[in-house]
């Protein structure tokens, strides 16, 4: 779908902070608050503005240090339906972050949280690995986020997120 070029600049607003309020947004593109939120109200109704997230430095919070997993999975692709059917059966689980479709020596890029490595090793070995489509994965842990979605970690002295020029 072809945006305007007023609702690209809304949605690089809104990914950046979220929370921006619509005044701010109608100064900083000089429009109407009311043209605004109607542009806002047609992204979300197009499912183009999907969610509203907040990115949180679990590594701060006693208790919820947690352990995160990329696992590289290849897959045999079913007639018909390719990846997809494989992939609606591993993001329906709990544990299951992200899951990506990728080039390269593995077909999906799974991305899963648990309390522990071995939370996270018996979601591959009982789950993810017994699926009939699924041939291999590689599991790699997550050792320290320094960056996440633009967002530096780290720096507490100073927002180092990455801004986009619409």
């Amino acid at each position: 779908m072809q945006l305007k070029e007023k609702e690209l600049n809304i949605l690089h607003i809104l990914e950046q902070d979220a929370r921006t309020p619509i005044e701010t947004i109608s100064k900083m593109i000089e429009i109407s608050v009311e043209e605004v939120q109607s542009m806002i109200e047609k992204l979300e109704a197009q499912q183009i503005l999907v969610r509203y997230t907040s990115i949180i430095d679990w590594s701060k919070v006693a208790g919820h240090e947690g352990v995160t997993a990329i696992i590289d999975v290849k897959v045999t692709p079913k007639r018909g339906v390719g990846f997809n059917e494989v992939a609606q059966r591993i993001y329906r689980y709990k544990e299951v972050q992200s899951v990506y479709l990728m080039s390269g020596a593995y077909d999906l890029s799974v991305t899963v949280v648990g309390h522990s490595m071995n939370e996270v090793a018996r979601f591959v070995s009982e789950k993810l690995s017994t699926i009939d489509s699924v041939i291999s994965t590689t599991t790699h842990f997550q050792l320290k986020k320094y960056k996440h979605d633009g967002t530096i970690f780290g720096h507490d002295q100073e927002d180092k997120r990455i801004v986009v020029s619409p």
